[in-house]
């Protein structure tokens, strides 16, 4: 059993772009869910139209990086309007299903054969980066020190990610602790006592919806930044996933959901390894290179229902937080 390979690739998630990208989408769930009380279940489909909004304009119209981001936020602002219009003067379950269903319609549509010119279809679109990669300040070749040793890409976009995560970060730190934030967390415990208050309710809640999903949008970009475009990546598991990550930090936080990513991604990859290396030196004789993959996710959860039971507001959640979670 290779520990120091194990121990190693699970290093290697705790600064990853991936693992930024998550932070980045559950930090926009926690804006959603945590401080105003949103059921959103569409957060893939945000961060699908940050991914999209990017790579179409990039490949298909030859526009700068700056408008290809643009794009997807203005993109993601619609979408969130169009969710909320209709949802948001109603109970809470409507809008988990109109968001759930929503994200799912859309990876449909980027899925269809109809749009395959445009959308690559099931097989996505690659190579949209090369306007991006111009700024890249990091010389050819792979450096770095112990498990984090990447290429100048690599080095670029997990740099620019949590760039990104923490200037977020610092921006909801400083709205949640503004009048709109307390409005908000007000709407969170008791949005009929903020009412009587002479506060547009509505107005407040749709502001929140699309203030996370320009969260979800950017961590869109940054999931596909090191990789091509799928529409497989956008499935409704993934916005599972980010609930996971959200609450396992705390879901009313700022850091929680920085660091339940980093949890996350490092006990995915530690099982993954572990039972994969496991399975091949005939520890596990009953189980196949197949079955190991499903297995870690079965750890991994395990490992999580372990940290909710014994720490059920988050890793850095409070107990003001729990009875709302709850």
């Amino acid at each position: 059993m290779d520990w120091g390979a194990i121990f190693g690739n699970a290093a290697v998630e705790l600064i990853s772009p991936t693992t930024a990208a998550y932070a980045l989408a559950a930090l926009g769930l926690a804006i959603h869910f945590g401080f105003t009380g949103l059921l959103n279940f569409g957060q893939a489909g945000f961060m699908l139209l940050g991914a999209y909004g990017y790579a179409i304009p990039a490949l298909k119209l030859g526009w700068p990086w700056w408008a290809c981001v643009l794009t997807g936020l203005v993109a993601s602002a619609i979408f969130a309007l169009i969710l909320g219009i209709p949802t948001l003067r109603l109970r809470a379950d409507y809008l988990a299903i109109v968001t759930i269903a929503a994200a799912e319609v859309l990876r449909l549509i980027f899925t269809t054969n109809t749009f395959n010119a445009v959308t690559g279809s099931a097989n996505g679109l690659s190579q949209y980066q090369g306007d991006l990669l111009a700024f890249n300040p990091f010389p050819e070749g792979r450096y770095g020190f112990g498990p984090w040793v990447f290429d100048n890409r690599v080095w670029f976009f997990l740099v620019l990610g949590w760039i990104v995560v923490a200037i977020c970060a610092v921006f909801t730190w400083l709205i949640m602790r503004s009048p709109w934030g307390r409005v908000i967390k007000g709407i969170r415990e008791d949005e009929d006592a903020v009412r009587a208050l002479g506060k547009n309710v509505y107005s407040y809640k749709m502001q929140s919806l699309i203030l996370g999903g320009l969260f979800g949008t950017l961590a869109g970009m940054i999931f596909v930044m090191p990789r091509a475009v799928v529409p497989s990546y956008f499935q409704p598991t993934l916005t599972f996933v980010i609930y996971a990550v959200l609450l396992l930090g705390g879901a009313a936080t700022i850091l929680g959901p920085i660091v339940g990513s980093i949890v996350f991604w490092v006990l995915l990859s530690f099982f993954s390894g572990f039972v994969s290396r496991a399975v091949a030196a005939g520890w596990f004789p009953f189980m196949t290179q197949v079955q190991a993959g499903q297995l870690r996710f079965i750890l991994v959860g395990v490992a999580i229902m372990l940290i909710v039971v014994f720490m059920p507001q988050g890793i850095l959640g409070n107990k003001k937080e729990l009875a709302f979670v709850k």
